[in-house]
């Protein structure tokens, strides 16, 4: 119970981050998607359902945050978190290299399909330059925040006690 008290209150936290300092985390008019890490880290330690809840959960935040169509982001996150969940069943996640490249890779998937969906809706904005603009600068942006948020949400949720030789 109190780590789904931790889960929910880690969502809502960095989705306020987000969208509350955009200013603190941009770089050359690039934002990190830190939903998007969150989705990636549940989805590696947890699996696509703990994944696409943390997905829906971050994303109808950052629709309401936006001014996006409603459920623009969840479907995003949903898809990656199913995907991403999905995949590293399949793969050896323990390297922080192959973390990153779940999130770059991840990074572009939302990127493209958030891009896709927005053209759709009004095809004068177009779909390569705001691709080759956001989206990919944005995924390697993310994706650089993985060692650091990783190894601050494995402290809160899966922090072991030392183990000790002794009988105790």
């Amino acid at each position: 119970m109190a780590k789904n008290i931790k889960w929910i209150l880690t969502i809502v936290v960095m989705a306020l981050i987000q969208t509350t300092w955009p200013d603190f985390l941009k770089f050359q008019e690039v934002l990190p998607d830190l939903s998007l890490l969150l989705v990636v880290y549940f989805a590696i330690m947890d699996g696509e359902e703990r994944a696409m809840l943390t997905g829906l959960i971050g994303g109808i935040y950052q629709d309401v945050a936006s001014d996006t169509v409603l459920g623009q982001h969840i479907l995003c996150l949903v898809v990656i978190g199913y995907a991403v969940g999905r995949l590293s069943t399949r793969l050896i996640t323990e390297h922080p290299a192959v973390k990153a490249g779940l999130v770059l890779l991840a990074g572009l998937l939302s990127g493209s399909l958030f891009t896709a969906i927005a053209f759709v809706q009004d095809p004068a904005h177009g779909f390569f330059m705001p691709a080759v603009n956001s989206v990919v600068p944005g995924a390697f942006y993310t994706a650089i925040f993985t060692p650091i948020i990783f190894f601050v949400l494995s402290r809160i949720f899966y922090h072991r006690e030392s183990l000790s030789g002794g009988i105790g």
